[in-house]
């Protein structure tokens, strides 16, 4: 009698053991699963450092030009002084010991020298009374697709080049760099979405942060293109 207790007891905790094994398995299937996802997020958000392409601004004085298409300049006269102010203020804020021109002392001297940009470039530096030069030179933007005013579809794209007073050629520029940006992110966003001075100030914003960025050390996306969604 007593044995047959026993054995039924232990027959019970047997039982016992094996559906507290299986609830285990199952639980643990779905922790692997929620820390995948978990996982997943950490790496999607992850940052990478990014070296600056030019580190020749440091502890140097330097004066910002920015030169546009004429079809810019008619159609958006803002995009100039915005991008000029934009970028002096990036470097003088991010880039060590940089000494930078007021943006509008520069923009000024534009004004009275009409034809700036036929000067030699080191010429234009002598002018300027700086060490180095960054010339932005505005070949497109847009705020539409051409042809189509009714999406939002912002496009700014330059090319950045870099004067420097003392090197063996002070007339070729020491280096240069394309940058191209779109603004919104947003697939096919229509004229009634959003208002022209918030599509402007968002792409002005974006093209020079990423002007900016050639000359400092900064953290970036390491997956720029994906989000989880949620």
């Amino acid at each position: 009698m007593i044995h047959a207790f026993i054995r039924r007891d232990r027959a019970s905790r047997l039982r016992a053991l094996v559906a507290a094994a299986s609830l285990a398995s199952l639980a643990g299937c779905g922790v692997f699963g929620v820390a995948s996802k978990v996982g997943e997020a950490i790496e999607v958000e992850k940052k990478v450092e990014v070296l600056a392409k030019y580190r020749g601004l440091e502890n140097k004085t330097i004066a910002v030009l920015v030169n546009a298409e004429r079809g810019v300049l008619y159609e958006y006269p803002t995009v100039v002084p915005n991008v000029a102010g934009n970028v002096a203020a990036g470097i003088r804020a991010k880039v060590s010991g940089a000494q930078v021109l007021d943006w509008r002392e520069s923009l000024n001297w534009t004004y009275r020298t009409p034809s700036w940009n036929t000067l030699p470039l080191g010429h234009i530096a002598e002018e300027l009374g700086v060490d180095r030069v960054v010339i932005v030179d505005i070949f497109e933007f847009r705020l539409h697709p051409p042809g189509n005013r009714w999406i939002w579809d912002g496009m700014a794209g330059a090319t950045i080049g870099i004067v420097e007073r003392d090197s063996i050629d002070p007339d070729a520029f020491a280096e240069e760099y394309s940058v191209s940006v779109k603004f919104p992110d947003v697939k096919e966003l229509s004229r009634e979405s959003a208002a022209e001075e918030g599509i402007q100030t968002g792409l002005v914003a974006k093209f020079t942060q990423t002007v900016n960025k050639l000359f400092y050390d900064h953290l970036e996306d390491k997956y720029p293109n994906k989000r989880l969604k949620g």
